[in-house]
């Protein structure tokens, strides 16, 4: 088959969750025999200069890239309320964009035009106006809940109100887009679920995140233990949110327990708050060159979410790696894992202080649950056999 894999930001090189899951099914569907070509938008965000990626990457994808300046501007926010479009979606929408598509669609016939996130949707009547093929929105999470979520959780009565208009408006246009398209990949089987519950009337499959277990070597020779960690964007509201709560409500009574131990924050785009901190015992990394060396170096991995969505690929990255791992419910969703055998929830701040003494005490205990962390990868995750359902999936609507 012939793929055009349209993406929301560059899916390369992969250095965030978004753009490793984005990543990941590219090099799956090219290994199950498939052609892909890759059109992104650059944004100002997740800029990356075509001429640095690598060539290698470029020829097997045919990769090409416009830039739409997506920032969130003030005036246009401003103005925005006095419309009823989603702002988070007509920031994706560009007239160059659309053009350099149409211009690919005259070109070359594709049998599937994929969707990489709701955020490329703008474009569906463009791909049906100028290609007969097949349109699938890969979703990585039902967009529309995160916002709730987030607003459910914010306290400043402004900042409530706002995040519940973004959020009663991007539902409004995740759900009028719903039946538009030929089929829709999820990436939990709590996704597929609400999609259905939301009337989706159209063939769905649920494709979770992947890992190529070749590029993931656990190497404990240079294992700092105990160590607390987390990696993660820190421009990602949820990921912001999670970390402020664990740096001003968790990590004082972890240290009020365990006097020595250190909190690592690695991630790019730390907020300025975090990089003036003063806290005892908590070490900004900030952006890493080796994430993978990163999470190696370190013992504990913690995902405290509470307002995110769909499938945290840190966290299968994390068991791919061998680490322990203590997550929110939320943080966890999607993820086939035993509970106390694969990884450790905890949803409240004793549980977590808990759960990070109970690690930190106990180093067999931690061992064991990172080991099975990386058992339940092998059997469960991998990117070969994932990308061949995704691929069946395809030639079915085709068919």
């Amino acid at each position: 088959m012939n793929i055009l894999q349209i993406c929301s930001k560059p899916p390369f090189p992969p250095k965030d969750g978004g753009s490793v899951a984005m990543n990941i099914l590219t090099t799956g569907l090219l290994e199950a025999g498939n052609q892909v070509k890759v059109l992104a938008v650059n944004t100002p965000k997740h800029f990356i200069d075509s001429n640095d990626i690598d060539a290698d990457y470029r020829r097997r994808t045919r990769y090409e890239s416009v830039f739409i300046d997506t920032s969130i501007k003030p005036l246009d926010a401003f103005l925005n309320l006095f419309s009823s479009e989603s702002y988070n979606i007509v920031r994706f929408y560009s007239k160059e964009f659309e053009e350099r598509l149409i211009s690919i669609l005259k070109q070359e016939q594709f049998d599937i035009v994929h969707l990489e996130t709701l955020w490329v949707a703008p474009y569906v009547d463009v791909i049906r106006k100028y290609s007969s093929a097949k349109i699938v929105l890969r979703s990585q999470n039902v967009e529309y809940a995160i916002w709730q979520r987030l607003a459910n959780n914010e306290a400043n009565p402004i900042k409530k109100w706002y995040l519940n208009l973004l959020a009663k408006r991007l539902k409004k246009y995740e759900l009028g887009m719903i039946n538009k398209y030929d089929g829709i990949a999820t990436i939990t089987e709590i996704d597929l679920k609400a999609f259905k519950a939301d009337g989706c009337r159209l063939p769905l499959i649920n494709i979770p995140f992947g890992i190529d277990l070749k590029n993931y070597h656990v190497d404990a020779s240079n294992t700092e233990f105990p160590a607390v960690f987390h990696i993660g964007a820190m421009d990602w509201m949820p990921n912001a949110e999670g970390i402020k709560w664990i740096v001003e409500k968790v990590w004082p009574k972890v240290i009020e327990r365990v006097p020595e131990l250190n909190l690592f924050l690695a991630g790019r785009n730390m907020p300025q708050w975090l990089l003036d901190l003063k806290a005892k015992n908590i070490q900004v990394v900030g952006e890493v060159p080796d994430s993978h060396k990163f999470i190696n170096s370190k013992s504990i991995m913690l995902v405290p979410l509470f307002s995110g969505g769909g499938m945290r690929v840190k966290i299968i990255e994390g068991m791919a790696l061998g680490k322990t791992i203590i997550s929110t419910s939320i943080g966890a969703e999607g993820i086939d894992y035993k509970e106390g055998e694969d990884l450790l929830i905890a949803n409240s701040e004793n549980e977590f202080v808990d759960k990070i003494i109970q690690c930190v005490s106990d180093k067999n205990f931690s061992d064991r649950i990172g080991f099975n962390a990386r058992q339940l990868i092998e059997r469960k995750y991998d990117n070969k056999i994932i990308c061949e359902g995704l691929s069946q999936f395809y030639k079915d609507l085709i068919k």
